[in-house]
């Protein structure tokens, strides 16, 4: 396959792209088996990838007990390209700072219009505000070429 990876940067640049790509967030079940969700997220000043889950999905539960994750998040237009993120999820319940984030992703993926909107709905009490912190990046961008 004949692909060209991204440089970090060029890795988080894709993943704050527009349009904005639902990312597949994958956690580890209590028996140990993957769970893999679709989340909206928003990639941080710090390299970090910020989405919300509420504290009692499955995401929600399988973080607080193990937070390590993966994501990937792939442009599905030729030539393709991917990015897999993997490490350590840190949790927050800080209400200002889920309503920012909460609106900030709503509006990246609804438009600026609904952003309030989105995070009025999203940015309340039994939500969680996730932080994935970057230990390892995998990319390839123009996988079809």
């Amino acid at each position: 396959m004949a692909h060209t990876p991204m440089a970090d940067a060029d890795a988080l640049a894709f993943l704050a792209s527009f349009p904005a790509h639902t990312g597949k967030l994958a956690t580890t079940r209590r028996d140990g088996s993957p769970h893999v969700a679709p989340i909206w997220f928003v990639v941080d000043d710090d390299g970090s990838i910020v989405f919300n889950t509420a504290a009692e999905s499955l995401k929600g539960r399988t973080l607080r007990r193990d937070p390590r994750a993966a994501l990937c998040v792939d442009d599905e237009v030729p030539p393709f390209s991917f990015v897999i993120v993997t490490g350590v999820v840190e949790l927050s319940d800080d209400p200002d700072e889920l309503l920012r984030y909460a609106t900030a992703i709503g509006g990246r993926y609804m438009g600026a219009d609904r952003a309030e909107e989105y995070g009025a709905r999203n940015g309340v009490p039994g939500e969680l505000l996730c932080r994935l912190r970057p230990s390892k990046i995998v990319s390839a961008r123009d996988v079809a070429d």
